[in-house]
């Protein structure tokens, strides 16, 4: 999911004309809004790998200000669905 957010920085950088650094880990702590929507589309590539639809409340309304930040949220919302709905704990 990382590598596919810095994708979407990446072309979302070249459209409003931002200079993004050279490495993907730069990258994903550079300052730089992540809309939610954007994200909610990242969910639908992400949905079939884990077998589940997440609803949108795993991606906080607002969307975030950098990669690193969008997978800290993330991740454990995802995380804790998967949890509840394939019965783990």
């Amino acid at each position: 999911m990382r590598s596919e957010l810095i994708e979407i920085v990446k072309s979302e950088a070249a459209i409003r004309g931002v200079a993004l650094p050279p490495t993907p880990v730069a990258i994903g702590s550079t300052p730089f809004q992540i809309d939610s929507l954007v994200v909610v589309s990242i969910l639908c590539i992400v949905e079939p790998l884990l077998g589940i639809e997440l609803p949108e409340n795993v991606v906080r309304t607002g969307g975030y200000r950098s990669v690193d930040q969008a997978l800290a949220q993330l991740l454990p919302n995802i995380e804790t669905f998967w949890k509840k709905r394939k019965g783990g704990k």
